[in-house]
């Protein structure tokens, strides 16, 4: 064992410390041994391999956890969706990068200072030329007798809440559970217990929850708050004792001798930095543990740095993500020759627990000498919200908000500067005019995640940036957290810029507005509403878009009368078209399922045809090579084999990914094939402003893969856990959960409301992910409508959804049974008769034929250009 914790003062750099050694850049390969794979430690080796331009180093990562780097902030989101890469961070296993060799679940068991060597507990030895400690920190178990009692778990990886959740699973629905801490990470775990269908309790020491976020009556209020969401709440009292009980369960006894019969008990009283790594190499530390480092984050031995959690920057560790990530980079700069030194800690926290808006932020518990308190206390609302100013009321110096925290990225840019007026207007608009955004100095942080100022922003702005997209783009702000990006468009409306929402230069209306004006006045045709609502003839942008509309609010097919002029290629058609001019055919094949007649019928076709069939990443055949006058032809063999048209060419619901779940798996839980079909027979045909595509899997294995889809269904054994707004292609998203444990009915209902509530706000080609990002109060917003009804739509967007169903008709088999639609489908409108001699084949072996691009024909419609580009990125089954 090394030394134990330093007593001595901060070592004096004339004489405690050896002059740092010059880390030169040169071309030659240097190794730097990271120990630890946290948010922090996979910042660095991001930051390093960025900035390392000459690839002068080389980095190893040592990890205990088997897991690599993932989201430990958002730990709790892994509840209810027990899929682990749904937390891993971007980039996490350095695909592709050779510089980077990471060493999952090993530890670092030895440190030779004198050699610079690492040993770890695979009998791994690494050299290194700068070793970089981030280690992080671990739960803090209060040596309480019982504590050690194998129902007893802290709350601090993804094994934990595994090892939580069985032990929940074992005790049954609405069992008791206790969790020892109330604050910020205490609140986590009683809501991941609620969330495990458990009742909580929590204990906290001090006589308030989150004391170190939030004073006396910020506290009243919260735990008012949470008690009212289910939460039982003992604070000012202890855990004195906790024992095995005479049910099987644990008796908690408490300092003031209560007692608590209780399935689990969960420890999140805090954390303490794991620097025991540098404890054994002799490192000096903290008097409250860490590893001391200076303002370069570097420790006593000028070879090594520590950075994160356990970094004691000058004595002082900081247990924030964003201190963290600032160390992190600070040695990425050292170990390039760069002067870079720790800038401080903004120490202001923003979140929401079990749905409470909480919020502290500057010198929240006014100890600044002579500072004024000013506070505003509604009970009834359930909110409470305090500004600190200094003693002449004229500088802001921090603040605490509580349910209600919008006030939040106005106020803490403002904190050290002067008020605009009466500070009590900061928190209580009644008592004078509103501050705003562009009351702030230019040096005022805007967006805290990336550092970025107004005075950047409006100098981005100033320079062209006039879209949230461009600022984006420039400046890096809003693209982390998007917290910002309400004070974004405040400063773009200050600098003169009017956000357009105009669809184009033909609609002054948004794709929104137009579908109510659409939805109240019956209006259905295009010309019509161009009339009454728009100017001019129209273009590639608002035809296709009000065509979707006419489309979503009623079942009149998209061929018919003026209809027809307005769908793009793709559409008119009623089939994908390929680069050489030939279109491909993608029947249904509901959840995947398809009769072994139906197969055979599939393999005529290819055959009579000579077409290239594919089994796309939806569950379906895709038939490719057909020219436009032998569709309704392949269209009818369909038909008549119990088939209709799967909508691959149109924004609508394309498939319904589903694995064989308990039908056939050993692991299914529920019928996900069954499901599968009832959601893609329900929403077949459903015109939207992008494609749709579900996925229903069987169990929490999630072989359906459908957290990656627009909706996305899990099986458990409590019924399904409904996912929204994900989606692959160019910028994947993980679905996020909005409802869990929901039956069948639940399920399609909050379906039917979720997708008519897209289809009714969504911008034109906007995904449900972005939509859902851009959505004022994102995820809660959604549940609030979908789940809680909070605007009152539930009736109206479930009715519109039945109109739907009730009125869907196969696209394929009306044009069969229209012969005006029928003489669409010839490759030339004047010479019907004439099959197109630009299409042809060469066979490229034995087994497949390629179609090869001759002259591209005039085909009758438009080319949608965005849309090909998107379709061509994105579309299952096409080769890109």
């Amino acid at each position: 064992m090394g030394p134990g914790p330093s007593t001595r003062p901060w070592p004096d750099p004339k004489t405690d410390r050896k002059p740092p050694r010059s880390i030169s850049v040169t071309s030659e390969s240097k190794t730097v041994v990271v120990v630890g794979h946290g948010m922090v430690g996979h910042r660095f080796v991001q930051t390093l391999r960025t900035r390392d331009i000459d690839n002068t180093w080389r980095i190893e990562v040592v990890s205990e956890e088997a897991d690599p780097a993932y989201d430990r902030v958002g730990l709790s989101s892994y509840v209810g969706a027990w899929q682990r890469d749904s937390l891993a961070l971007d980039g996490n296993t350095y695909a592709g990068d050779n510089r980077v060799v990471t060493h999952l679940g090993e530890t670092v068991t030895d440190v030779d200072r004198a050699g610079r060597r690492v040993v770890t507990s695979a009998g791994r030895e690494i050299d290194y030329d700068a070793l970089v400690l981030a280690t992080g920190s671990y739960a803090f178990v209060p040596p309480v007798p019982g504590h050690d009692n194998e129902k007893c778990f802290v709350y601090r990886t993804l094994d934990d809440l595994d090892a939580i959740r069985a032990a929940a699973d074992a005790a049954g629905p609405g069992a008791p559970g206790i969790v020892v801490g109330g604050g910020l990470l205490g609140l986590e775990a009683a809501n991941a217990l609620k969330l495990m269908g458990m009742t909580p309790h929590v204990v906290e020491f001090a006589p308030r929850l989150m004391p170190m976020q939030v004073d006396d009556g910020g506290g009243s209020v919260l735990e008012k708050l949470v008690t009212d969401l289910g939460l039982t709440v003992h604070t000012g009292v202890g855990t004195a004792n906790i024992a095995d009980s005479a049910s099987g369960g644990l008796t908690v006894t408490l300092s003031d001798d209560s007692e608590i019969d209780a399935a689990l008990v969960v420890f999140s009283a805090g954390v303490r930095p794991r620097d025991q790594v540098a404890r054994d190499a002799g490192l000096p530390v903290g008097e409250r543990g860490g590893v001391l480092v200076d303002t370069s984050c570097r420790t006593d031995d000028p070879d090594v740095f520590a950075i994160g959690e356990v970094a004691a920057v000058e004595g002082r560790c900081y247990g924030l993500v964003a201190p963290g990530y600032s160390t992190a980079e600070v040695v990425a700069d050292q170990l390039l020759g760069q002067q870079s030194t720790f800038p401080g800690a903004d120490m202001s926290t923003k979140l929401k627990l079990l749905g409470v808006d909480v919020a502290s932020f500057g010198d929240a518990m006014a100890t600044t000498e002579n500072a004024l308190e000013i506070v505003y206390h509604d009970p009834v609302a359930g909110r409470y919200a305090k500004v600190v100013v200094s003693d002449d009321a004229k500088t802001l110096l921090g603040g605490i908000l509580v349910g209600d925290a919008s006030a939040y990225a106005l106020l803490k840019p403002m904190v050290g500067s002067e008020i605009p007026g009466d500070p009590a207007a900061l928190i209580a608009p009644a008592a004078g005019p509103a501050v705003g955004v562009d009351a702030l100095p230019d040096e005022a942080e805007i967006c805290s995640c990336n550092g970025v100022s107004k005075g950047t922003i409006c100098s981005a702005i100033a320079d062209g940036a006039c879209e949230i997209a461009d600022i984006k783009k420039t400046t890096c702000a809003g693209t982390t957290c998007g917290g910002c990006l309400p004070s974004i468009k405040s400063l773009l409306a200050a600098s003169g810029v009017e956000l357009s929402k105009a669809l184009c230069e033909h609609f002054e209306q948004s794709r929104a507005e137009l579908f109510e004006i659409i939805s109240v006045t019956g209006v259905r045709t295009f010309s019509e509403i161009i009339e009454r609502h728009g100017t001019g003839q129209g273009c590639d942008i608002c035809k296709p878009t009000v065509a979707s509309i006419l489309a979503s609010t009623s079942s009149d097919h998209i061929l018919d009368g003026e209809q027809a002029s307005l769908q793009d290629t793709n559409d008119h058609f009623l089939a994908n078209m390929q680069k050489n001019g030939s279109y491909s055919v993608v029947p249904r094949m509901p959840g995947g399922e398809v009769t072994p007649e139906q197969l055979i019928v599939i393999g005529e076709i290819a055959r009579d045809f000579g077409l290239y069939t594919k089994v796309t990443g939806g569950q379906r055949i895709d038939l490719f090579g057909a020219r436009v006058d032998q569709l309704p032809e392949i269209w009818r063999r369909l038909v008549d084999a119990g088939m209709e048209s799967g909508h691959a060419y149109g924004k609508s619901l394309r498939t319904v990914k589903s694995c064989v779940g308990s039908t056939w798996c050993r692991y299914g839980v529920q019928d996900s094939v069954g499901m599968a079909v009832l959601l893609e027979k329900r929403y077949r045909g459903l015109r939207s402003p992008h494609k749709l595509k579900f996925g229903v899997s069987g169990c929490a294995r999630e072989c359906a893969e459908a957290r990656g889809k627009d909706v996305g269904v899990i099986a458990t054994e409590n019924g399904w856990n409904l996912y929204v707004a994900g989606n692959g292609g160019q910028s994947p998203k993980h679905a996020q959960l909005l409802a869990s444990g929901v039956d069948d009915q639940t399920l399609v209902a909050y379906i039917d409301r979720y997708l008519m509530f897209y289809i009714r706000t969504a911008d034109r080609l906007q995904r449900t992910a972005p939509w859902l990002e851009a959505m004022e109060g994102g995820l809660d917003h959604l549940k609030a409508v979908v789940c809680d009804d909070s605007l009152g739509l539930a009736g109206d967007l479930e009715e519109a959804m039945a109109r739907h169903v009730a009125g869907y008709r196969d696209e394929w088999a009306a044009v069969l049974e229209d012969e005006e639609k029928l003489k669409r489908f010839v490759s030339f409108v004047n010479a019907p008769e004439v099959v197109d001699p630009t299409i042809q084949f060469t066979d490229a072996d034995t087994e497949r034929k390629v179609p090869v691009l001759l002259d591209m024909p005039v085909m009758p419609g438009r080319v949608d250009t965005e849309s090909a580009t998107n379709e061509a990125t994105e579309r299952e089954g096409v080769p890109t």
